[in-house]
């Protein structure tokens, strides 16, 4: 698949959750209007932010996607994470909204009305987040889209959220204990809150260049290791994700009797293999003879 489908087809899912938004909305709210229930406001609130997230989403899809120029030479992906870390915050404005309408309920609780009509039609908004969710988290993590995968995790925080309330209301009316559905309100508040910590936390990651996963690392040293057995060495061993686009830098020491060819045929076999086993990856090589002492001045992350 190159970019240009990629992209449509990362473009036709976030018009789709953007669809699920609006449609999840107005269950949500006609569910709150039919039983008064502070929990069933809160959660319509929350899909007004993922209707929010998801516009967002698209807009970024269209930039991340496009391939490197002149501007970006190495590629627009990091707007996923400033997206995602975006989507957190609004993630954390809505857990602090539910919160606050949550008090004021508690403060002075209220009876509900029609629960079993209120839980039916919130239900149906859940299955419908649900469905989108996992096709939203698979697709972004087949294309390697923080962004996609955010908007998913996203909607399936929204479903326990409203599997939680729906809980909530029922219980409600079984017990008669009014203070009760503002309390599972708080209750849902906090998942909320700690699923917008954790995209924020993994947005910030990405922008300051994170090195690559250890599990990740460890294929590419098995790479190294195998060449080092001819006498070669390497250090410096430099690694970045951005979306889905993997950055590998790496210093390859060879005999100072190598002609350019050799050391040139070497590391085109390095970092073909290296490709192999990272998806999408830049990889850049730097050639040293190995008895310069001059070409282990480097070998730190920052060279005075």
């Amino acid at each position: 698949m190159d970019a240009a489908e990629t992209r449509r087809r990362l473009t036709r899912l976030v018009a789709l959750s953007i669809a699920a938004a609006i449609a999840t909305i107005a269950l949500k709210t006609l569910a709150w209007a039919v039983t008064g229930s502070v929990g069933l406001l809160s959660d319509a609130a929350e899909s007004v932010v993922n209707l929010i997230a998801a516009v967002m989403a698209l807009a970024v899809v269209q930039f991340a996607e496009r391939p490197p120029d002149e501007d970006h030479a190495y590629g627009h992906e990091k707007a996923n994470y400033l997206a995602a870390g975006i989507e957190g915050a609004l993630i954390l404005l809505a857990a602090v909204s539910i919160a606050y309408a949550a008090v004021r309920r508690l403060a002075d609780p209220e009876p509900l009305d029609d629960v079993g009509i209120g839980a039916a039609v919130a239900l149906i908004a859940s299955a419908i987040n649900l469905v989108v969710a996992r096709i939203l988290i698979t697709a972004g993590r087949e294309h390697g889209s923080l962004t996609l995968e955010a908007d998913g995790r996203h909607l399936m925080t929204d479903v326990w959220t409203s599997v939680g309330v729906v809980a909530g209301v029922a219980a409600v009316a079984i017990t008669g204990w009014d203070p009760l559905d503002p309390l599972i309100a708080l209750a849902v508040a906090g998942n909320i809150i700690a699923t917008g910590v954790r995209l924020v936390r993994d947005s910030a990651s990405g922008l300051m260049d994170r090195a690559l996963p250890a599990a990740d690392l460890e294929r590419v040293n098995a790479i190294l290791e195998r060449y080092s057995e001819d006498g070669v060495r390497f250090h410096a061993l430099r690694s970045r994700r951005a979306g889905r686009r993997t950055f590998l830098s790496v210093h390859v020491l060879v005999p100072g009797a190598w002609s350019v060819q050799r050391g040139h045929d070497l590391v085109e076999r390095v970092e073909a293999d290296l490709r192999g086993v990272l998806a999408h990856a830049a990889v850049f090589t730097h050639l040293e003879p190995l008895e310069d002492p001059a070409s282990f001045d480097d070998s730190e992350l920052d060279r005075s």
